[in-house]
């Protein structure tokens, strides 16, 4: 072999040598890109919620996501989730009622929620010192923590009495709520493309905050007793004065001038009420959101006393009862998520439907459960009812999200907050005779403390009404939810109705630096 052969050679192997190396290289290149790409997607999607919060905090006043936060994330969630708990074992252990009798006092639970149109009348034109929003959270704070503090440190109450104190701790959550509903409203009104938004993150607080309350309450129910955990109710309504202290809202500087046309603009507000609850795309869809509620009629109390019972139930602990709760809560926030990421344009009516038809077949599984038909299949109990609390939440959920999107859709500007919490005390009135009912078919079927014979019975009934809801559908609009149900001049068409809340400052902050 020559000198130039062993030069090509060479040449040919260095290149040859060279184009290995290059692909290894890029080869590592390629692998490290890759991980680098992972690692990025995974931080993003970690971010990806604070983000969402960042968004709706430059869109809208961030003291309004704050507020939101807690009372939904502490006042609705915590301590309703708590509440929820604490009181079922109050009125069994302590107080020894029927479980039909409980239900009756558990309606009365929703009195101040009916009340909130009254509730939003005071925000809307009642301003105190020339603040709409401030002072009643106040209030709530106040009523709340006073009811709270009254039937957990006295004891042997009357049952009157202590229903009393139980209904004014209600009555502090449903003022905080209708107030910060009311910002909640307008918002939707002015931001029609982030009231889904605004809606999966009360969704998201409640259920965030429902979960801690639902895994603490069998602890405390365990070693404080049922009476001694109620005094832990009485912390968020400390945060809830607190907030009305710190929560942004504009002053109006013209007192005297308002306090001479309260009573003027409250007629204006209920004349305003009247002639929007007219109109049928907003009295057919509230009616369906009525019989929806009041005809799923609740069997809670009875499976509650079964679930605990040691002969006839499952006989599930104080601290077990509590963990059933929380993984609802978490399947809950699951509910928002699904809503949010896929279900947030489906029509109404499409959603609504689906979501009924849902909520009917799942309440089989109670049906299940209670005959014990699991066993059968060889499913234990705890994991059973695990399976059944995070399916019913889940569809649950699904079902209140876009009812609560829907109502915002409902209100006219000018009155948005009084009228949100008309549209609200109509679901309360509807829970309220779901409860009631519920009440009076338990009794009918002789369903005690120690007698559930016919538990099964009454569930199947209620499966059948809720499937049976599917036959209003109709009443319920084609609309994407960020369409326009009602015209923006509904109330100015025909009357003198005009939009002077000067309420939260709500504008983004951009549209306020250009003023």
């Amino acid at each position: 072999m020559d000198s130039s052969e062993k030069e090509g050679l060479v040449e040919e192997e260095s290149v040859s040598s060279t184009s290995q190396q290059s692909a290894c290289i890029s080869n590592k290149s390629n692998l490290h890109s890759a991980e680098t790409c992972k690692k990025s997607n995974l931080f993003s999607i970690f971010l990806e919620p604070f983000q969402w919060l960042q968004m709706l905090s430059s869109q809208l006043n961030p003291t309004f996501v704050f507020g939101i936060a807690l009372v939904y994330g502490l006042s609705q969630g915590f301590s309703g989730s708590f509440f929820k708990v604490v009181t079922d074992y109050y009125w069994k252990d302590v107080q020894k009622v029927q479980p039909s009798v409980v239900q009756l006092y558990i309606g009365l639970y929703y009195i101040p929620w009916i009340m909130k149109p009254v509730w939003g009348l005071f925000t809307d034109v009642f301003p105190i010192k020339g603040y709409r929003r401030r002072p009643f959270f106040v209030v709530a704070g106040i009523i709340g923590g006073a009811s709270a503090l009254m039937v957990a440190l006295f004891g042997n109450l009357p049952a009157a009495l202590a229903l009393g104190c139980l209904v004014g701790v209600a009555t502090g959550m449903a003022i905080a709520d209708v107030t910060i509903d009311a910002c909640i409203a307008r918002n939707s009104i002015e931001f029609p493309s982030l009231a889904p938004d605004m809606q999966s993150l009360c969704g998201i607080c409640s259920s965030a905050g429902a979960l801690i309350g639902y895994s603490t309450s069998g602890f405390f129910v365990h070693h404080l007793g049922a009476q001694g955990a109620l005094i832990l109710l009485a912390i968020p309504p400390v945060f809830i004065t607190v907030l009305g202290f710190v929560i942004h809202e504009m002053r109006s500087s013209v007192l005297n001038a308002e306090k001479q046309k309260a009573m003027t603009t409250l007629g204006v507000a209920i004349r305003g009420m009247y002639q929007t609850i007219k109109f049928p795309e907003v009295w057919k869809p509230s009616l369906y959101m009525y019989l929806s509620f009041s005809l799923s009629i609740s069997t809670h109390e009875g499976q509650f006393y079964w679930y605990t019972d040691p002969k006839a139930g499952p006989a599930f602990s104080q601290e077990f009862v509590g963990v059933i709760y929380a993984i609802g809560a978490m399947a809950s926030m699951v509910g928002v998520l699904i809503y949010h990421k896929t279900l947030k344009h489906v029509p109404f009516r499409n959603l609504l439907f689906f979501a009924q038809l849902l909520y009917g077949t799942s309440g089989m599984l109670d049906l299940i459960f209670i005959l014990r038909w699991n066993l059968v299949l060889g499913i234990p109990d705890y994991f059973f009812v695990i399976m059944e609390e995070c399916v019913s939440r889940i569809i649950s959920r699904i079902r209140w999200i876009p009812m609560i999107v829907l109502s915002t859709r409902l209100c006219p500007i000018g009155i948005e907050g009084t009228f949100f919490a008309l549209l609200m005390c109509i679901d309360s009135l509807g829970s309220l005779t779901s409860k009631w009912g519920g009440g009076i078919v338990l009794h009918m079927f002789h369903v005690t403390r120690t007698d559930f014979t016919n538990l099964w019975l009454v569930v199947l009934i209620r499966n059948i009404l809720r499937i049976a809801t599917l036959g209003l559908i109709f009443l319920v609009p084609k609309a994407n939810q960020s369409d326009a149900l009602i015209p923006p001049d509904i109330l100015t068409k025909n009357s003198t109705v005009t939009s002077n809340d000067e309420g939260l400052e709500l504008v983004p902050k951009i549209e306020k630096d250009e003023v």
